[in-house]
Formats: C-alpha cells, structure tokens, sequence
C-alpha cells in the first residue's frame, strides 16, 4: 500500500538502511513452519503464544485460520498446535503432547542451545543467574528448565542482592535479544562479584541481534536520527533503539510508515533506517517511500547472513509420512526430493503470500 510522503521540509536529505535488517534465520524458520501447518491442517491451527513477535505477521496467520493462545487449555482436545519460536516450557510441550492431536515445536535453535546450557548447569547445582527481561516468552520458557537453580536479573536493574549458595558455582546465561551493551555490563559486573564465574563458550546473545547492533551502532556516526521498525514486544527490537539512545543518536520505534512523526525529522539530514529481526521487510520498504529522501537512500552494509534453520524436525517428519503415503497410493516411485527439499529457496513473506493473505496495513 502506498505511503503518503512527507512534507517537502520534513524531506531528510538521505536515508541509509541498515544491512542486515528484518528477519533473521530463525523467523524465518517459523513462519514458514506455521505455514506448513495452515496449509496441511483445516482451519483453525493452533499456536501457544505468538509465532513471533511482529503484530503484522500475527495478523496476517489470524487471517489465514490461526488462532494464538497463552494456554494449551484453550486448545480443543485433538487439534493440531505449533509453539513459538521464543521456546515453551517443558511442561507445556507436555500437556500440548497430551492434549493436541499433532505438535509442532518451532522454537529457535539458538534459544534450544540456551536450554541445554541451563540444564547442564543445574544438574552441576550451579546458581544460574539469566539476564533477561520480566515476562518475554523466551525468558518464561528458561527459567523453567531449573527453577529451583535459576534467578531472572534484569539489566536495568543488575544482581541487586543476590547472594549465591556458593560464590565459586555461579552461572551466568542471556536472553538471546539483549543488547550487547547491557550483556557487556552484566557481564563484567558479575565477573567482579564472583570468582570462577561460568559463562557460555559461545554467547548466548543471538548472531542476528548482534548484527542488526552493529549496523545500528556503525550508523550513528553517520546519522541524524534512526528509525527501527518493530513491534513493542519485539526485545530484540528495542534493543536496537536502546543501543542508539546510548550512543546519544535519536532512536524512535515504529510499527510502520504512518508511525513517523513530522518533528523527529525536523534538522535531520540523514536517517538511518533498520528493522527488527521479526519485522517483515514489506513494512521496511514503505518506511523507505514515507521519508522519500531528497538524494534516494543506499544500502549500509556491516556483514552478509547466510544461517539457514532447517524446518522443526517434528514437521520434516510429519510432511516427510504424508508424501510417502501420497507416493504410495498413486503406485508412484519417489525422485529422492520432497516438498521440503525446497524450503531453503523459499522466503518466508513468499510462503506466507501462498495463504493469501495480505501482510501489511489495510
């Protein structure tokens, strides 16, 4: 849908946009995951919390029959159900597992590996400390994995008084959208405070969100003010805003174009504009037409993502039967290439044109 564009002396000069911005490999996994599902199963489809969090891709799913919940109890007895991408608890895969006819668990790789970390250092009796925020459906999913062992710390708070059962066994873990500033801090104050600290050989912080804060923090050298288009839910999103804030560069979060103020640009020759790693690219490219800059805008580049996540094995499973029963009943050999062959050439905002739907304001 077009945008209408700015008065001529709101006009910023140029627009540089953010590389890499939007959907990371992960979104991108689940949405075409919960694809698969609106398509195999008749409507409604289940999904226990939203899929990602971008409000316009929430909607695009409801559109097309799926209906989110907050509790597998609101799932009829039987239907099929998917699980966001932010990780579940183990007790609601459970009673999904119980209660749902076929579940599909969507949840990143990069949140697994978190899980998987905070298990181990339960099963050690460590006292695991996850920087997190209150309430995201990443952070809930965690600290249910050891919650005898586990305690949640803001960043804008700190470690407070938090006293270990013993200084020389604590762990130390993140939320995968923090910004890398407030890690960084976390980071070195709990080094401080306790000997022998146990962090991951790896940082828990997720590749994308790392990058999209490097574009970000590149581009306020270089920008009067700074645009993130992303949904209020989306940490990963205000993590971006936050990372800009700090580095004294105005930083405004939009939902999308109509969200531009007049006075953010006043003065401002050159905006940088970058996304969310759940905000569709769609939404990116009518920003780009609202600011409508004088001498066009050009792409900053800090790094090329080329992570690719394979469907949950759960689905690759499910459609892998379905086709073998479909080969079977037409008496025809399989060619070695199934449907899911295919997944790596497919975008997600193609996949979810496929339902028909249109993503984006009305």
């Amino acid at each position: 849908m077009s945008q209408p564009g700015l008065s001529p002396s709101r006009r910023p000069t140029r627009v540089l946009l953010a590389e890499p911005n939007g959907f990371c490999a992960g979104v991108d996994m689940a949405i075409k995951a919960l694809v698969w599902m609106a398509k195999i199963f008749e409507p409604p489809v289940y999904c226990y919390h939203e899929i990602v969090h971008n409000r316009f891709v929430v909607e695009s799913f409801e559109k097309a029959g799926v209906v989110f919940v907050d509790s597998i109890d609101e799932v009829p007895e039987g239907a099929p159900v998917m699980l966001s991408a932010h990780g579940s608890a183990p007790e609601v895969l459970d009673a999904a597992n119980h209660r749902a006819g076929v579940v599909i668990d969507a949840v990143c790789p990069l949140v697994t590996k978190i899980h998987h970390e905070v298990k181990r250092a339960a099963a050690k009796d460590f006292d695991i400390l996850f920087v997190g925020h209150h309430g995201h459906d990443e952070a809930v999913g965690t600290l249910a994995r050891a919650p005898g062992s586990i305690t949640l710390v803001e960043p804008e708070t700190g470690f407070g008084s938090f006293v270990p059962r013993n200084p020389e066994k604590v762990a130390l873990f993140a939320q995968t959208t923090l910004g890398l500033h407030e890690w960084k801090a976390m980071e070195a104050e709990a080094n401080g405070r306790f000997p022998n600290l146990v962090t991951a050989r790896k940082s828990d912080l997720c590749y994308a969100t790392t990058n999209r804060q490097d574009a970000v923090r590149a581009m306020t050298g270089e920008c009067d003010l700074i645009l993130v288009v992303g949904s209020v839910n989306s940490s990963n999103t205000n993590a971006l805003v936050r990372t800009a804030d700090v580095l004294g560069t105005p930083a405004y979060r939009i939902d999308r174009a109509d969200g531009i103020r007049d006075e953010w640009l006043e003065g401002a020759e050159v905006v940088g504009v970058t996304a969310g790693a759940s905000a569709p690219d769609v939404l990116v490219q009518e920003v780009l037409e609202r600011l409508d800059p004088v001498e066009g805008w050009h792409l900053f580049s800090v790094t090329d993502e080329e992570e690719y996540f394979p469907l949950p094995p759960g689905l690759r499973k499910f459609v892998g039967a379905l086709t073998h029963g479909v080969q079977l009943g037409l008496t025809a050999r399989p060619d070695g290439r199934g449907p899911l062959d295919y997944d790596r050439n497919v975008t997600p905002m193609a996949a979810l044109g496929s339902l028909r739907v249109y993503l984006g304001p009305d």
